[in-house]
């Protein structure tokens, strides 16, 4: 699954949890998008520890794109 896909899955589900709808859980929210991510792209973006959901997907996004640009 590519992280566009992912990222829209995620939103779709987490429109259905009140908590993740808050600008306090924003942190929460890019912890367990990051948690879901795959291990190639994790490792990369965990460092950066980004918390504004929107970056963290672009971020990922790109990761993906290189990797895929890679093979």
């Amino acid at each position: 699954m590519s992280v566009a896909d992912y990222a829209i899955k995620f939103e779709s589900l987490c429109s259905f949890s009140p908590h993740y709808n808050t600008l306090e859980a924003e942190n929460d929210k890019c912890v367990k998008f990051e948690s879901g991510l795959r291990p190639d792209i994790k490792h990369l973006i965990g460092f950066s520890q980004i918390r504004d959901f929107a970056t963290l997907v672009d971020k990922s996004r790109i990761c993906d794109d290189d990797g895929k640009a890679k093979t």
